[in-house]
């Protein structure tokens, strides 16, 4: 259990008490700004332990395979709160996190083959515009309501953008060659 691996531990970790104090508190003066900053934490967790794990080889399957889990697990738990909140349409969160299940899926699909699908820039500008428009909402400032909006729509073009570049680019790893 190198860092790396314990910083992605410590971001699935954070998704109990960010959603206990987004859901339970964002109605007080504090609330939101705690969940705000528990999110902001465990958003900076997902860069460091990238980094920190390329810089010093301390890449491990394990890390391989939790560090997007738990990217998706605190995105995806952010999003149903939002709508849960009402400041996140459904239908939105329903095409976000089908992506990352087909995207998971053919992941599957590609390492059965013995097919390593890395991340893609598309993915990485998809995951960057989530968080801050996760962020964006949960501040909920009627002053940045058009930004909100604009960031909203951009996470959602690019979640789709990029669902299409993975398809493309691996499309032979649905050819059967068993």
């Amino acid at each position: 259990m190198n860092l790396p691996n314990k910083l992605t531990v410590f971001r699935v970790i954070l998704i109990i008490p960010f959603v206990c104090i987004l859901l339970g508190f964002s109605q007080t003066s504090w609330g939101k700004w705690v969940a705000l900053g528990i999110f902001i934490v465990a958003s900076l967790t997902d860069l460091l332990d990238g980094k920190i794990a390329r810089k010093y080889n301390l890449v491990t399957n394990f890390g391989k395979f939790m560090d997007p889990l738990a990217d998706k697990l605190l995105v995806s738990a952010a999003m149903i709160c939002l709508v849960e909140m009402g400041l996140l349409p459904a239908w939105m969160v329903i095409v976000i996190i089908s992506r990352e299940f087909v995207i998971s899926g053919f992941r599957l699909i590609a390492s059965d083959n013995g097919v390593v699908i890395a991340a893609s820039y598309w993915g990485k500008f998809k995951t960057t515009f989530q968080m801050i428009m996760i962020c964006l909402l949960i501040a909920n400032l009627s002053a940045l309501s058009l930004i909100n909006l604009i960031v909203t729509w951009i996470a959602l073009v690019l979640t789709v953008v990029s669902l299409v570049d993975y398809l493309m680019k691996n499309k032979d790893v649905m050819k059967d060659t068993k």
